[in-house]
């Protein structure tokens, strides 16, 4: 059961499918139309046995021809919807810490929403795909109190959801409390163990005793108490806590408000929620800006990335 807007495609023929992407890629011009009506119908096990028949009929590699046929935004997006799904998360992440400088934007994003299993998952796929561990590469590129609640994150030991016990709902509300709000600088260890460690619906109880206790919602306090990269992925964390598909409705918009779109998030984000929770990012998108997220998109982008993103996006909500 799933909430994306991407599901199988059926009747599905690989063979076709490989075909048709052959011949809108031969010859002279590119049509760009077949291609991304195709990769944006298709699941992302299809679109890997797409791959594989490309390879088999004509013995060329179909992601490297959509590299050389495709340019800027679009190629960035179809090439992204060909990544094998398990991998997606793992590839983001290093090209996230790789080089000059670390997008921690993109390790925030990730590491906040993603589930425990979606986390253990990731660590083991770097290991597999690149060689190295994950969490050495990310504690050599990060510093700091955000080092500490990514370590955290990274060790995907979350507790499962199960009977809430309100007693340590109350104690764990009083701490943040004492560490936040009562508290000449904040105990920051405090925010990064229980907001990094405690079950989904044993914070959600504590979002609330804090509100009670301190007449501030959580985020205000940390909004006030911490800055830059820390600040940021606490929210995160809370926001995804409370409801990712709302954090993810948030990030999409944001990613188009204002000059300029933040195109590396929209594609990251609208390939991978299509097939977990993308119906479900929708209609938040809608009921906390007022404007459906087909809307935000035809407005904020242009050619054939636009049809891309309008066919994954699915329906307009408007």
């Amino acid at each position: 059961y799933t909430r994306g807007t991407v599901t199988a495609f059926s009747p599905f023929d690989a063979r076709a499918d490989a075909e048709a992407l052959r011949k809108a890629m031969k010859g002279m011009g590119t049509d760009e139309e077949t291609i991304l009506k195709i990769l944006t119908s298709r699941n992302n096990a299809q679109r890997q046995e797409i791959a594989s028949a490309f390879k088999t009929l004509f013995g060329r590699d179909l992601v490297d021809d959509l590299k050389s046929e495709l340019t800027g935004k679009f190629e960035t997006l179809m090439v992204s919807l060909m990544r094998p799904a398990y991998i997606f998360d793992a590839h983001a992440l290093k090209h996230a810490i790789k080089g000059a400088g670390t997008n921690e934007k993109v390790l925030t994003e990730i590491l906040a929403s993603r589930t425990p299993a979606e986390v253990r998952n990731i660590k083991q796929v770097y290991l597999q795909e690149y060689e190295a561990n994950l969490e050495d590469k990310i504690t050599g590129e990060t510093s700091g109190h955000f080092q500490r609640l990514l370590v955290v994150l990274l060790q995907a030991n979350r507790d499962p959801d199960g009977r809430v016990d309100e007693a340590l709902v109350e104690q764990d509300a009083q701490v943040l409390f004492r560490a936040g709000e009562l508290k000449w600088g904040t105990d920051e260890e405090k925010f990064i163990t229980i907001l990094g460690t405690r079950s989904v619906s044993h914070l959600r109880r504590v979002f609330d005793k804090y509100m009670t206790i301190s007449g501030f919602q959580i985020e205000e306090t940390i909004d006030r108490e911490t800055s830059g990269d820390l600040e940021k992925l606490l929210l995160a964390v809370v926001k995804c806590v409370r409801s990712v598909p709302a954090y993810f409705a948030e990030t999409l918009y944001y990613s188009m408000k204002g000059a300029g779109t933040d195109d590396d998030t929209l594609i990251r984000v609208m390939v991978s929620r299509s097939e977990i929770d993308l119906l479900d990012i929708r209609q938040e998108f809608r009921k906390n800006f007022a404007k459906s997220l087909h809307h935000v998109i035809q407005k904020d982008t242009s050619g054939d990335y636009r049809k891309a993103l309008l066919l994954l996006c699915g329906g307009d909500d408007e």
